[in-house]
C-alpha cells in the first residue's frame, strides 16, 4: 500500500481508504443484509485484513445504516486504534446536535477521538451554510477539537456547488470529501485547471475522493452497451484513474470482503496503470 499526506494535517494515510457505507446501509449496490451473521463476519474480517495490509484510513458514517456501520468498525477499532485514522460525519448542523451525534459516535467507534469529522453533506444550499457558519455549527466542531473530542474537521460534497466554494473559503476545514471519479471529473478539471478540488488544495486542505468507483455506474453502463469488453477489470480501472491524480490523497472504496481489500490494495502496489492526466487532456498538438 502506497501512502500519501492528507493536506495540512500531516496525517499519512493509505491512498486507498475504506468506505463505511456499504458496511451499513442495506443492499446498497447489491443484495446485502448488515446485520446478517455471515455478512458481518465477512466485513470484521474485511476490515481486520485492511490494517493488516496497510489500509489505515477508515470512513463511516452515523448515516450508514442508523449507526451499523460505525458500530462495525467499532468492534475492529477497540483491537487496533493505533493502526487507523478514523474519519466519521454528522448530519447534525446546530450545536447541541451535533454533540449528541459526535458523542454517539464516539461510542460505536469505541474510540476517545475522531481524527477527521465531517459536516455529512451534498450540495450546501444558502441556508445550510447559514447553519454551518452562523447558527453554531463549526463553533460547536471547534469547540470538541479543543476538548480533544476531533483533531481535524471537513466536509462531505457531492460536487463544487456555490455553497460548499463558501466552505472552503473559509479556512475553518482541513479535509475535503468529494464525489470524484471518471465520470465526475468537474472538482478536478485537467482541461480549464479549475474546480473545488484544486481551490481546496490551494488552501491546504486535504482532499478525499467518494464514490470513486462510480457506485457501479460505470461498470453497468459498459456491461449493458460494450459487452465485447466483458473481461476487463473496469473497477481497477477506475481507481486507477483516480489514483494516478496527484491532487488527491485518498480515494475511498467500499469494501465488504477480504478478497476485495486485496484487489484494492494491488491496485495501489502497482502503479503501471496509472494514467498522465495533464496528457490525457491536451487538445491541441503542434502542427506536423
Amino acid at each position: 500500500m502506497r501512502y500519501r499526506t492528507l493536506g495540512r494535517t500531516g496525517l499519512r494515510v493509505s491512498e486507498v481508504g475504506f468506505g463505511g457505507a456499504p458496511a451499513g446501509i442495506p443492499h446498497y449496490i447489491e443484495p446485502w443484509e448488515p446485520a446478517g451473521g455471515t455478512e458481518r463476519s465477512s466485513l470484521i474480517r474485511a476490515l481486520h485484513r485492511a490494517l493488516d495490509i496497510g489500509i489505515n484510513y477508515l470512513d463511516t458514517a452515523p448515516g450508514y445504516g442508523d449507526g451499523e456501520s460505525e458500530a462495525a468498525f467499532g468492534e475492529v477499532i477497540a483491537q487496533r486504534r493505533s493502526e487507523c485514522v478514523i474519519a466519521t460525519k454528522t448530519s447534525a448542523r446546530n450545536p447541541a446536535p451535533v454533540r449528541a451525534s459526535v458523542e454517539a459516535s464516539l461510542r460505536r467507534l469505541q474510540t476517545d477521538v475522531i481524527d477527521v469529522l465531517q459536516f455529512h453533506g451534498g450540495w450546501y444550499p444558502e441556508e445550510e451554510v447559514h447553519s454551518v457558519l452562523y447558527e453554531g455549527g463549526i463553533e460547536a466542531f471547534t469547540q470538541l477539537r479543543d476538548e480533544g473530542k476531533v483533531r481535524f474537521l471537513g466536509f462531505t460534497v457531492e460536487g463544487p456547488s456555490p455553497g460548499a466554494y463558501a466552505l472552503v473559503e473559509t479556512g475553518a476545514f482541513d479535509v475535503l470529501q468529494v464525489r470524484y471519479n471518471l465520470l465526475n471529473q468537474h472538482p478536478a478539471d485537467f482541461i480549464n485547471h479549475a474546480g473545488i478540488i484544486r481551490t481546496a488544495r490551494e488552501r491546504g486542505m486535504g482532499i478525499v475522493t467518494m464514490r470513486t468507483l462510480t457506485s457501479g455506474i460505470f461498470q453497468r453502463l459498459m456491461r449493458d452497451r460494450c459487452p465485447a469488453a466483458a473481461g476487463v477489470d473496469w473497477d481497477s480501472f477506475l481507481l486507477n484513474f483516480v489514483l494516478s491524480n496527484p491532487l488527491i490523497d485518498v480515494a475511498l472504496v467500499g469494501m465488504r470482503r477480504p478478497e476485495e481489500v486485496d484487489r484494492n490494495n494491488a491496485v495501489s502496489d502497482d502503479d503501471t496503470g496509472r494514467i498522465d492526466l495533464e496528457a490525457l487532456h491536451v487538445r491541441h498538438f503542434p502542427p506536423g
